[in-house]
C-alpha cells in the first residue's frame, strides 16, 4: 500500500466518523458531548474514534468544517449555472430555506462552536478559516448577482456576509420553537434574503 493510499484511507475514515457524529453533536452541542457521547451514538466504538481525533475539540471541528464546505458548494453551483440575477437570488433563497428546515442542529453546531470559540482559544483558528470560507462563499453570491444584473456589489464581502449571517441566526433561533415555527422562520427568512441580495448590489 503506497503513502497516498494510505493517507485516503484515513481520509475516508474520519470523513465517514464526521458524518456519523454530526447529527449527535448538532443534538447535544457542543459543551455536552465527548468523544464516548460520539461513540455510544455511532456505530464506532469510542477507541476508534480515539484512533482518529486526538479530542473533541479536533473531531468537532472537522466536521463543521466538512459540513459547511458541502454547504457553500450548493450555493457554488447555483453562482455556477445561474444565467439571471433574480434567478440566483431565488435559487440562494431556496436552497438557504431547505437548510434551515432540514438541517437546523447542525447549523446550531456552527453558531455553538462559534461562539464557544470567544472563550476556548483552541477553537478560534478553525472557526476563523470556516467563517472566511461562508464569507467568501457570500462574496460570490453577490459578485455574481451583480454581473448578471450589469450591476456591482453595493458594499463589501465581510459587510454582505455579516447581513446574510445575522438573518439566517435569527431565523435558525426562530425555527427552534417547533414545526410550524420553523416553517414560519424559512419563509421569512426566504422574504428578508430575498431583499437583502437585491439591495446589496446596484
Amino acid at each position: 500500500m503506497t503513502v497516498a493510499t494510505r493517507v485516503d484511507k484515513v481520509e475516508q475514515r474520519r470523513l465517514e466518523l464526521a458524518e456519523s457524529a454530526l447529527r449527535t453533536l448538532g443534538d447535544l452541542g457542543y459543551a455536552r458531548t465527548g468523544l464516548r457521547e460520539i461513540a455510544a451514538n455511532s456505530p464506532f466504538s469510542h477507541g476508534v474514534v480515539h484512533y482518529y481525533f486526538h479530542d473533541k475539540i479536533e473531531l468537532i471541528t472537522f466536521c463543521v468544517r466538512h459540513y459547511k464546505t458541502i454547504c457553500s458548494r450548493r450555493y457554488d453551483d447555483a453562482v455556477a449555472s445561474a444565467t439571471t440575477s433574480t434567478g440566483l437570488v431565488d435559487e440562494v433563497v431556496a436552497i438557504m430555506s431547505r437548510t434551515l428546515l432540514e438541517d437546523a442542529a447542525l447549523h446550531r453546531l456552527w453558531y455553538d462552536l462559534r461562539t464557544q470559540s470567544m472563550f476556548e482559544p483552541a477553537l478560534r483558528d478553525d472557526v476563523r478559516d470556516i467563517d472566511q470560507l461562508l464569507q467568501a462563499m457570500v462574496g460570490r453570491i453577490v459578485s455574481r448577482a451583480a454581473e448578471l444584473g450589469a450591476g456591482e456589489p453595493l458594499v463589501d464581502e465581510a459587510t454582505a456576509y455579516a447581513a446574510v449571517d445575522g438573518l439566517f441566526e435569527q431565523a435558525l433561533v426562530a425555527a427552534a420553537g417547533g414545526e410550524d415555527a420553523a416553517r414560519q422562520a424559512a419563509a421569512v427568512l426566504g422574504e428578508r434574503v430575498g431583499v437583502l441580495l437585491t439591495r446589496l448590489v446596484r
